[in-house]
């Protein structure tokens, strides 16, 4: 069978789990899809590692762009986006995610595949151990637009939505956890966008990448997680409405590190 065509379904059945983490976290996905991708397209490809992490993460923030969208819709009708936090955060977003693309594309593989598990590594500690203290001040739109520019860079370079990132520094300047979790999807799709862009463009001149890439992103690996997280995010956002989301982030958290531990000694 076509390596593309096993990537394609195995990228079906990924999506319906990403999306709804999407959704549910607004955390974008891409903790999932890079350390996945990047397996698949070794063992699967035939790829070497510096071909691969780049191609993970570029196809990762291309599929945010898509749940993304679905999860910042789903946010916006429960009355989750606060247009004044979503702006500020934007603009650094923005900017911070064409730098992180940029670098990611520059560094070898194997130093962006431990950087990339380094972080992951952090930010699921985050997850199981932060508190959700509050600062005695409010957000200012330069602080948001700091937030964003930090949570843009280290998103882009890892191809993550930024949820992780954006969530507890928002909570710490005392916005609304729902507000935070919707601004962070919105914003996901502002770092995907810019990302994928930034990628698209480094990738364009390489010759030593597959068929069926754009740029950096590979096409296939895209239209399959595309094809159903872009249901199941919106499913994610509203359980997520519902429930407390603190056990089942620690959980995620969990297999994040495990992740992490394996991408770290195991993919060469």
């Amino acid at each position: 069978m076509d390596p593309a065509a096993i990537i394609f379904a195995c990228c079906l059945v990924m999506g319906l789990v990403v999306g709804f983490l999407a959704g549910m976290f607004g955390i974008g996905g891409g903790l999932i899809i890079v350390p996945a991708l990047t397996y698949l397209l070794i063992s699967v490809a035939g790829l070497q590692l510096e071909q691969v992490m780049p191609m993970a993460v570029a196809t990762s923030l291309s599929t945010i762009i898509f749940t993304g969208y679905s999860s910042a819709r789903a946010h916006y009708k429960l009355g989750n986006l606060k247009r004044y936090i979503v702006l500020w955060c934007g603009i650094g977003i923005s900017l911070g995610a064409v730098l992180g693309a940029q670098v990611a594309s520059a560094i070898s593989g194997a130093l962006l595949k431990n950087v990339f598990a380094t972080l992951m590594i952090v930010i699921a500690l985050q997850m199981i151990f932060g508190k959700r203290n509050s600062s005695s001040h409010y957000a200012s739109r330069s602080t948001l637009s700091g937030i964003g520019a930090g949570s843009g860079f280290v998103s882009a370079l890892m191809g993550i939505g930024g949820g992780v990132l954006l969530v507890p520094a928002l909570v710490w300047f005392r916005v609304n956890m729902r507000q935070a979790i919707g601004c962070a999807a919105l914003c996901g799709l502002v770092v995907a966008i810019f990302g994928t862009a930034s990628f698209v463009i480094a990738g364009l001149h390489q010759t030593h990448l597959p068929p069926m890439t754009l740029g950096y992103v590979y096409l296939p690996a895209t239209f399959g997680i595309v094809t159903t997280s872009i249901f199941t995010a919106g499913v994610g956002a509203r359980v997520g409405q519902k429930v407390d989301t603190g056990l089942l982030k620690k959980l995620l958290a969990g297999l994040l590190i495990l992740v992490s531990i394996r991408m770290i000694v195991g993919i060469n």
